[in-house]
């Protein structure tokens, strides 16, 4: 709102406050030798007053935006909670008798086998004095579920990433320096010292599995 001195241009007598015309003098500031300018201008014709009042609207959209975004983000994981790796679910339906996926906790390759009965029937028939490190299949996996095997898909060895069903022992092979995993995981040769780790895992459901 502007004043201008009492000698500056008035509004005729009668004539209402309209957009674009001079507005009529309110008692207080007639006294005080003061007029009211009051100008706005139409759609047609915008002015750079108009500008500033859509650019000031518009900072204050945003400046409202900037003050509600941190309390929106600390909604989501920190950093620390991201590496230390929250726990996954995964969907076994999809998965196929005889076919295995590979999934990702802590950055680290989870690969969940759906084992045959064949291939069930071959990791407990071996003797466990012919393993390097000793452990029965039904230790692996969890009971009533004896068909899922998941291990951690990284050579015991120096760490390289195995291939599924691939190898002697239709289990996991690593071609860095040949070691070589059976259906159940564990080292059957090569120089490996260990059979594939088992991550920490439970059954939510008989279609569910969470990790961690």
């Amino acid at each position: 709102m502007v004043f201008c001195r009492r000698g500056g241009p008035r509004a005729p007598a009668g004539l209402p406050v309209a957009m674009g015309a001079a507005g009529a003098v309110p008692p207080a500031a007639d006294k005080k030798g003061l007029g009211i300018v009051t100008t706005a201008s139409s759609a047609d014709h915008p002015t750079r007053r108009d500008f500033l009042f859509v650019a000031t609207g518009a900072a204050a959209v945003v400046g409202a935006a900037a003050t509600v975004w941190p309390f929106i983000d600390q909604m989501n994981p920190d950093a620390a909670t991201i590496a230390a790796g929250a726990p996954i679910e995964v969907d076994l339906t999809p998965i196929a008798e005889g076919q295995d996926i590979k999934v990702f906790w802590r950055g680290k390759p989870i690969y969940i086998s759906h084992r045959t009965k064949k291939q069930i029937e071959e990791a407990r028939s071996v003797p466990l004095s012919s393993l390097p490190d000793p452990q029965t299949d039904e230790a692996r996996v969890k009971s009533g579920h004896d068909q899922w095997l998941v291990v951690i898909g990284i050579c015991t060895h120096l760490g390289c990433i195995p291939i599924a069903h691939e190898g002697n022992y239709d289990g996991f092979f690593c071609p860095c320096h040949g070691s070589q995993y059976d259906t159940s995981g564990r080292i059957r040769q090569g120089p490996a010292p260990a059979n594939l780790a088992v991550p920490p895992y439970q059954f939510v459901s008989d279609t569910k599995i969470q990790i961690g």
